[in-house]
């Protein structure tokens, strides 16, 4: 098994341009599998592929042989509709050959629109239904306590799935039970399929809400510092190490305008696969 955890931000520059570019090539095989299909959700695929590149090449414990092993790290990617970007971290990793990545969401596929660990090697729970994933995540890592089992739990979550109820229940519970091999992340983009957070419901000061949920540490921090000598900014520690300890990070991620971006949000715009120019709806 391939142990890629890591202490220390800051990052040697081999290391650094290895995750710019592992990045890019996340990012140009989802766009080409979104392309095939013609349409998806290519805004929230974009904001959690640094997240990913960060999780799965350097702090994740894994072995793409053995992808069942119990004593694994695992992901819940609660936002199931980004899955075609985990898709494309698995496919590189080796989980599945990256061909697979041409038949998204179609039929027959290994590869549905939203995140199925029956039918995808390497996916940890099937995901879609916002407000579930950190419900997931915590049940996850009480049952690796209860199995005596030494393993990290990474949720990611999207704002728009800190407007359902569970999420919040979910973060009690993890308090209460003190679950520190549990660390979810926010994809704090601020935008939903329905348009922007604050219109929708107002997740605004999110750091402030996690904490008052008895989250011991809540903090902002950005991956985008794949553009600079320093990792993600948190620490990464052995569960013995941070039990009592349920941490949420915040990342937010900038770029095109609010009413372009809306629109990216959950389409594909003229895709060009192959040179060709389709239609969303394709």
């Amino acid at each position: 098994m391939t142990k890629t955890h890591a202490r220390d931000p800051v990052l040697d520059p081999e290391t650094l341009k290895m995750l710019k570019d592992k990045a890019r090539q996340v990012r140009r095989l989802t766009l080409r599998s979104i392309g095939h299909l013609g349409v998806g959700h290519v805004g929230g695929c974009m904001s959690v592929v640094e997240i990913l590149t960060l999780l799965y090449y350097r702090h994740m414990n894994v072995d793409t042989a053995r992808p069942g092993l119990e004593d694994r790290d695992k992901l819940v990617l609660s936002k199931g509709h980004a899955g075609p970007a985990l898709y494309s971290v698995l496919a590189d990793r080796g989980f599945f050959p990256t061909d697979w990545l041409d038949t998204l969401n179609r039929g027959g596929t290994r590869l549905p629109s939203h995140c199925d660990r029956i039918r995808t090697p390497g996916i940890d729970m099937s995901t879609g239904s916002l407000g579930q994933g950190l419900s997931a995540a915590a049940g996850i890592a009480l049952g690796h306590r209860l199995d005596g089992i030494s393993a990290r739990v990474y949720a990611i979550i999207g704002d728009g799935d800190t407007n359902e109820g569970q999420t919040w229940e979910a973060a009690m519970t993890a308090a209460h039970y003190g679950l520190g091999s549990l660390i979810a992340f926010t994809d704090y983009n601020k935008l939903q399929i329905d348009g922007e957070t604050r219109r929708i419901m107002n997740t605004e000061r999110v750091e402030e809400r996690w904490t008052a949920f008895g989250v011991e540490r809540s903090a902002a921090f950005e991956p985008d510092s794949l553009t600079s000598t320093r990792s993600v900014e948190f620490e990464v520690r052995s569960p013995a190490d941070c039990e009592g300890m349920f941490d949420v990070l915040t990342y937010q991620k900038g770029g095109a305008s609010r009413s372009v971006a809306t629109r990216l949000h959950g389409e594909c715009h003229g895709a060009r696969v192959d040179g060709r120019r389709r239609h969303p709806r394709a």
